[in-house]
């Protein structure tokens, strides 16, 4: 009798203990990527940010030569330190929360080894995505104010990441971009991570067992599911620049998302919104490559 009274227990806390050791492993592995995604993308987002934020009428090359040449090599790496200690946070959010909610579904449908629906998945990621930007807005705004300070000088706002972060908590301002940041990882990680699984679904459903997936596969996948993210959401990357760049006081462009799109339009036309297109799609490529190649071996890693 003793035993049918503790059995419950003992498998309740056998399968608490399982998800603690799943959730941290998660959260491992998503801090990794994310450092490797940091280091890959860094030189071409603030190719992107310069020219988003920019209202000459300048390209991709223009951008990195002046910025080499005013500025020196190790400038494509300024405002590094924000995303570097942050970004692991994100991308851990991100893959964390999608691999949970993803159990959340293999439940709901009946078993851990249930099939998810496309549509699953993408609810997965706009999860994923709503809960990411309350910490991407603040890693992105400060390392944009960063990106667009010029060479330094004794009459430079901030003089580094820290810096930056306290005087824009202290104006309440470091939240600012929220609602297009929002729009962008909800949407945007719901059809990243669509896209990635359905590939992986593919390989799984020839018999390959998502651990024997070649890493240049899971790369290849990775970077395809990076171009479907800023594919569908690059216009409200644009918007949250914008908004993040401006003004702290009396923006420019609007203080919302519908104000600063109709600003940018007016004074840029509709071309503005697909500035800094092309460096974004090929930062992507590698960047959400080395991601997710960087995710999964960790993960077999830490299996």
């Amino acid at each position: 009798m003793s035993e049918d009274l503790t059995t419950p227990q003992v498998v309740d806390d056998i399968e608490r203990s399982h998800n603690l050791v799943r959730t941290a492993k998660d959260i491992t592995a998503g801090t990794i990527s994310g450092i490797a995604q940091v280091l890959v993308g860094q030189p071409f987002d603030i190719t992107k940010v310069r020219l988003q934020t920019s209202p000459a009428n300048s390209n991709a090359i223009d951008v990195i030569k002046n910025l080499v040449k005013e500025e020196g090599p190790m400038a494509f790496y300024k405002g590094t330190l924000a995303p570097l200690v942050g970004i692991g946070a994100c991308v851990s959010c991100q893959f964390g929360i999608n691999e949970a909610m993803k159990r959340y579904f293999h439940s709901s449908n009946g078993g851990h080894d249930s099939k998810l629906s496309l549509r699953q998945y993408y609810c997965c990621g706009v999860v994923s995505g709503a809960a990411n930007a309350f910490l991407a807005t603040p890693i992105e705004h400060v390392r944009i104010r960063l990106q667009i300070q010029k060479k330094s000088t004794g009459t430079n706002a901030y003089t580094g990441s820290l810096d930056c972060f306290k005087k824009l908590l202290k104006q309440k301002v470091l939240m600012r971009g929220l609602s297009a940041t929002m729009l962008r990882t909800s949407h945007g990680f719901g059809m990243y991570f669509l896209t990635y699984e359905a590939l992986t679904n593919e390989q799984i459903k020839k018999g390959i067992k998502r651990e024997d997936i070649p890493t240049w596969k899971v790369c290849l996948f990775g970077a395809v599911a990076g171009a479907f993210f800023w594919a569908t959401t690059y216009p409200f990357d644009v918007i949250k620049s914008v908004m993040q760049a401006d003004k702290l006081h009396a923006p420019e462009n609007g203080t919302n998302v519908f104000q600063v799109a109709k600003s940018i339009y007016a004074k840029r036309g509709l071309s503005a919104f697909a500035k800094g297109f092309a460096p974004t799609m090929l930062r992507s490529l590698p960047v959400n490559g080395a991601t997710f190649a960087t995710f999964e071996v960790a993960m077999r890693l830490l299996a």
